[in-house]
């Protein structure tokens, strides 16, 4: 059953509206949904039910809630994954599949090597696409919250932020390469529920010494294992293992 998101808390004794444009289109015209049809709804609370269509006009629809449905889907922590800018298609298919693996937010950023550049004037449309993709990979994934991408144009502008996070992770190639294996591990056993986590990944050839050397006082460098992996597999390979540490483990 196809879930959608809606921006209001759930209350049962209620009614509401499906009033995204892209939403209503995909219910009656890809879905083919009539009155009387069930969808699931997540609401902005957090909170999932199972919704009776009741009424259909050309720009909204109306549903009712039948079934409380809710499961925690949600990572224990909030996982910022901030990356070197690299080729669209290698980014979207990044953003999709860390949204699934339970992602919260989402850093592009300039970088020393990154071949991609950004100009002021994409950004916007830029944002509107990779948002589409991270909600339509939080439907698919039974994700309770849709995770937010942001654009800064520099590591600069990410540094400015740092006070924000609980812990700094840099996924350095040179770390890998000198056989760092106990660092990343040993840092993710001490995340604790509702921890705020920023993990750096390079472009396409990585991190530089000058970028590393940026948050060197408040981050903390990690191998990601013996082989080099690509920029837009390296944050799934870390999602992965903090989901295994913190859900599965235990």
């Amino acid at each position: 059953m196809q879930r959608y998101f809606i921006d209001q808390n759930a209350d049962p004794s209620q009614r509401f509206f499906i009033t995204s444009k892209e939403d209503v289109h995909h219910i009656v015209n890809v879905m083919r949904n009539d009155v009387g049809n069930e969808i699931i709804v997540t609401f902005n609370d957090q909170q999932v039910y199972r919704c009776e269509i009741t009424k259909i006009d050309s720009d909204q629809i109306e549903i009712m809630l039948t079934e409380d449905m809710t499961i925690d889907s949600e990572l224990p922590q909030h996982i910022t994954v901030c990356s070197g800018l690299i080729k669209a298609d290698k980014y979207e298919w990044l953003i999709q599949k860390a949204t699934e693996l339970g992602a919260s937010h989402f850093i592009a950023t300039q970088m020393t090597r990154s071949v991609v550049k950004l100009t002021q004037n994409k950004v916007a449309k830029k944002l509107e696409r990779w948002q589409k993709i991270i909600k339509e990979a939080a439907e698919q994934s039974y994700r309770l919250k849709i995770p937010e991408v942001t654009y800064k144009e520099s590591l600069k502008a990410v540094y400015e932020d740092i006070d924000q996070f609980d812990h700094v992770l840099l996924a350095y190639e040179d770390a890998a390469k000198d056989g760092e294996t106990h660092q990343f591990r040993s840092l993710v056993a001490q995340f604790q529920p509702e921890d705020r986590v920023l993990i750096i990944f390079g472009p396409e050839g990585g991190l530089t010494e000058d970028e590393v050397a940026l948050f060197e006082n408040e981050g903390t460098t990690i191998g990601l294992g013996p082989r080099i992996l690509r920029a837009e597999t390296a944050p799934l390979y870390a999602l992965s293992a903090i989901s295994y540490e913190q859900e599965l483990s235990h």
